[in-house]
């Protein structure tokens, strides 16, 4: 895990855990504190679900780079190779 993963893991982490306690602290009901956490969670879970999506898609992506730079350096060497034997 990078530092930079480890970062915005964090950061999600202590709004996380800033939110809740402050649902826990409000003068609510503990049925509407408890929907309140519930929705809350949800929305951070497919606010997480998209960001890792889109982490994934440009893994994906930088990897169909390198394969690609990858293949013409080979064939840049292979023909290097072959204009000087």
């Amino acid at each position: 895990m990078t530092s930079t993963s480890k970062l915005i893991l964090g950061i999600v982490g202590a709004a996380a855990a800033g939110v809740v306690i402050g649902l826990l602290l409000a003068p609510d009901k503990g049925s509407e504190t408890r929907r309140k956490i519930g929705r809350t969670a949800g929305e951070w879970a497919n606010s997480l679900g998209h960001i890792f999506d889109n982490g994934k898609h440009a893994v994906e992506e930088m990897t169909a780079k390198v394969k690609g730079a990858k293949t013409t350096a080979e064939e840049k060497a292979s023909r290097a190779r072959e204009s000087f034997s």
